[in-house]
């Protein structure tokens, strides 16, 4: 990359935007950030991983629908206070770690809101990666044991989580395509495709040398 690029993306379960990014960041040479953001964090913060771990599967398993939307305005609690680790300052540790990442590294980042974090970087990307239902059953099919109603009801719970994480940290709506620079349907265009759909507005947006 000729310059430090993010490539920030969202994705509906089943539509193949973790694979999407896994597949951009190798065809450019640039790291991939999913999971691992935890770590980082860690690293950054000092908190324990298991910490961030820990409070991703309390949020997954209770949801948020009993707790106020916190929308992130860039601020975090420090250490000295008994707030340091509670599970709102936890996603601000993360997105300190994740501008962080943005300001020193070209990368491409899944999940966590990021877009949001970054809004107002310029050298970001934002994508959303969605499909119809027929085609989130059969990829979520590959990867899930289950069928029919239970692999429906899966992928309704998922996107349920991530819709609800989206909009008590944004208190904005995850699906929405005024949220995204750009939204792509990978049903139609195949995981390969929608790379190349990426690539193609990476060059529309920072110019056709990005990748000299």
């Amino acid at each position: 990359m000729k310059k430090n690029i993010v490539i920030t993306i969202a994705r509906q379960y089943g539509s193949g935007g973790r694979t999407v990014g896994e597949m951009l960041a190798n065809d450019l040479g640039i790291h991939y950030y999913d999971k691992e953001l935890s770590k980082v964090a860690s690293e950054d913060s000092g908190v324990s991983e298991g910490l961030f771990l820990e409070v991703d599967e309390r949020r997954r398993k209770r949801g948020f629908l009993r707790t106020p939307v916190n929308v992130y305005k860039g601020e975090v609690i420090g250490p000295d206070s008994k707030d340091f680790t509670s599970e709102d300052n936890l996603f601000n540790l993360q997105a300190a770690s994740i501008k962080k990442l943005a300001e020193n590294t070209s990368c491409v980042i899944i999940g966590r809101a990021a877009n949001f974090v970054l809004k107002d970087y310029e050298n970001v990307l934002s994508v959303f990666v969605h499909a119809p239902h027929d085609f989130l059953m059969e990829q979520a099919g590959k990867v899930q044991p289950l069928t029919g109603k239970e692999l429906e009801k899966y992928i309704a719970t998922e996107d349920k989580y991530r819709a609800e994480y989206y909009h008590h940290h944004t208190g904005q709506n995850w699906t929405d395509a005024m949220n995204y620079d750009l939204c792509l349907d990978s049903s139609k265009l195949g995981f390969e495709g929608t790379v190349r759909a990426i690539k193609a507005q990476l060059k529309v947006r920072f110019g056709e040398d990005i990748f000299e």
